[in-house]
């Protein structure tokens, strides 16, 4: 190749290098002179829908990629020019293409918003959402695609939906803030994520991790037709929400019309349902930990009403199935349905709908019923397996209601210490205060594993056994339940043994005379041939109508009182041969008391229910 002709194209190549390193050296000089701050605000305002204003000056830069970058960006109403900006940001960085600059004009591919505050405002439905553009592109193409839904809500002509191109808006350390009482108020800090959207007519997808309430929240959320899902038409979509508190997930087709629509898989799972309702400002009172919950269901939702099918559940680990349905058409929510389960913790299960066990943050022992302001509940419940506290229940066949400030949990059948338990606890709000009414049915159980249960250690009945209990009582807390209530209480006792009770040393030490303590002598069991109890119950006092166990030799009987508030005891009792008339005192220690029967031995009890002791009462002396 001759030499001219080399040296003609090493300069043809030059040239060009020259050329193109003038062109990106002066790209910046070109850009600030075509690209200026109002053309860059007028495209802004043409894809939102908002009033943009750029208070600082554009800078340029060239590398690693072509872009522009504002400082003190705002968005605001058009039409509210005395409103604050719906969106402002420190600074913006916007991707621009270069070939379009030189040409004179702009077009975005990606939008960077650096420490963006959103303002929202509180919706119809209780929603916080920014302001709704009246115009710009996204509006536009909204509106385009809501007339081919409504030409077609089933099939709309997707081919017809508009495909101008978006890109990406990127955003970084925002915060979402809102008008609450005229104060501005923080709701969401330290927003970041970005939404990808490559043009109006494909598929989106939405990914954001913020602070609410104190706790990082992470959201996922896509949808392969989403200018139909903005246009309220049905579209698919995936949405999660992650967070410490909570976590949910929904999977299926969803409509965002004025009757929002729902059709697929959801779950849901917190390692605490009393955190949720905390974190959530549910307004319950924290309280009772109510464990871990999870929910895995189809989900179907229309008109006010959704409805969970083939729903899993899992409350303590506590595995059941069934079906829910709310409504939301009355002025409280509507929750039934049936669950089953194998195994099932009442108390846990209790916790999530009545104020079952004692709260530890509200006062020593206070009842919140503020969940029957709240929801109305009436649901059906199964278990092969149960616990209530100690107590192990089979076949449970259980209720749960509540409505108009009355909560109702019924046991309406369950076998429990080789018998039949019936049992009903209600909670009514009251003007004068909630009323607490609690009653128990045992029928042909083991007397003496149901004391056992009960608490009662001493003289413990053993054998088939049937026992009634009423009470009711102010609820302000479950002390004054017991303190205050009124109601009744009976027992009968088939063949068996009274338990911790060494009788001929007990006549033997009465014959002494001298205080003792029920313990010393609790060395022993008395074969008995049934026992019957009523006492009629007032303000926490029981007072002991009847109380007699009869023995192959000897009856022995009790009369007197005992009260629930400092556990306290007074009664008056005897030992008689079979057959021959109890002499009973009328109140718990007698005074100027009749001659005693013969062989009859009489005592007086007093001290507490944990430490009973015993009074010898000699022939024609009063108690002392």
């Amino acid at each position: 190749m001759p030499s001219s002709l080399i040296r003609r194209g090493v300069w043809a190549v030059g040239v060009a290098v020259l050329v193109i390193a003038l062109v990106v050296a002066a790209l910046p000089l070109i850009a600030s002179t075509r690209i200026v701050r109002d053309r860059i605000a007028w495209e802004m305002s043409a894809w939102s829908g908002f009033r943009v204003t750029i208070d600082g000056s554009p800078r340029i830069e060239v590398w690693p990629t072509f872009r522009a970058i504002l400082t003190d960006v705002t968005l605001s109403q058009w039409t509210e020019t005395d409103a604050p900006p719906v969106i402002e940001a420190e600074r913006v960085e916007v991707d621009l293409s270069a070939m379009a600059a030189l040409q004179g004009d702009v077009v975005f591919s990606t939008a960077r918003l650096v420490r963006p505050t959103i303002r929202v405002q509180r919706t119809a439905k209780g929603l916080f959402l920014p302001a709704i553009p009246t115009g710009g592109r996204i509006t536009r193409s909204i509106d385009t695609a809501r007339g081919l839904v409504t030409a077609n809500p089933q099939k709309p002509d997707l081919g017809k939906l508009p495909s101008d191109p978006f890109g990406t808006v990127e955003f970084r350390d925002g915060r979402v803030v809102a008008s609450i009482g005229g104060k501005e108020q923080e709701i969401l800090s330290s927003l970041s994520g970005q939404a990808n959207w490559a043009a109006m007519n494909s598929n989106a997808t939405l990914t954001a991790t913020g602070i609410w309430r104190g706790e990082s929240v992470a959201v996922d959320f896509a949808s392969a037709k989403p200018l139909v899902f903005f246009a309220g038409g049905a579209a698919p979509i995936t949405l999660s929400f992650k967070a410490a508190p909570a976590s949910f997930s929904f999977d299926g087709v969803a409509s965002m019309s004025d009757n929002p629509y729902f059709d697929g898989q959801a779950k849901f799972a917190a390692p605490s349902l009393r955190r949720v309702l905390e974190w959530s400002q549910a307004g319950i009172a924290p309280g009772a930990a109510i464990g871990a919950v999870s929910v895995a269901s189809k989900v179907t939702a229309a008109a006010g009403r959704v409805k969970f099918e083939n729903t899993t559940v899992a409350l303590d680990n506590n595995p059941g199935m069934g079906a829910l349905d709310f409504s939301f058409s009355e002025a409280l929510p509507v929750i039934s349905g049936t669950l089953a389960f194998d195994t099932l913790d009442l108390r846990s299960f209790l916790s999530a709908f009545t104020p079952i066990t004692p709260t530890g943050e509200a006062g020593p022992g206070e009842i919140d019923t503020s969940f029957a302001d709240k929801i109305n509940l009436d649901l059906r419940l199964s278990a092969a397996h149960a616990t209530a506290g100690p107590v192990q229940l089979a076949d449970v066949a259980a209720t749960a209601q509540v409505k108009n400030g009355l909560a109702v949990f019924d046991i309406s059948d369950a076998s429990a210490f080789g018998g039949n338990i019936q049992s009903s606890l209600r909670f009514d709000r009251k003007p004068e205060g909630t009323q607490v009414e609690i009653r128990l049915l045992a029928s042909d159980v083991d007397g003496g594993a149901f004391a056992t249960a009960a608490g009662m250690t001493r003289l413990v009945p053993v054998g088939t056994a049937t026992v009634s209990v009423i009470l009711k009582g102010p609820g302000r807390s479950w002390n004054s339940i017991f303190e205050n209530a009124d109601g009744s209480v009976s027992a009968t006792v088939g063949p068996g043994a009274l338990t911790r009770l060494n009788l001929p040393a007990f006549l033997k030490h009465t014959e002494q005379g001298g205080f003792f303590a029920l313990d010393d002598v609790a060395d022993g069991t008395l074969p008995i041939d049934g026992a019957e109890i009523k006492a009629s119950i007032s303000k926490g006092v029981a007072r002991l109508d009847k109380a007699e166990a009869n023995s192959a030799k000897s009856k022995i009987w009790l009369s007197g009182i005992a009260s629930y508030a400092g556990r306290g005891l007074a009664l008056s009792g005897g030992v008689t041969p079979s057959g021959q008339p109890a002499q009973q005192q009328p109140s718990g220690q007698p005074t100027n008391q009749p001659p005693q029967a013969p062989n009859q031995s009489l005592f007086f009890v007093g001290g507490t229910w944990s430490t009973p002791f015993i009074s010898p009462i000699s022939r024609g002396v009063s108690g002392e």
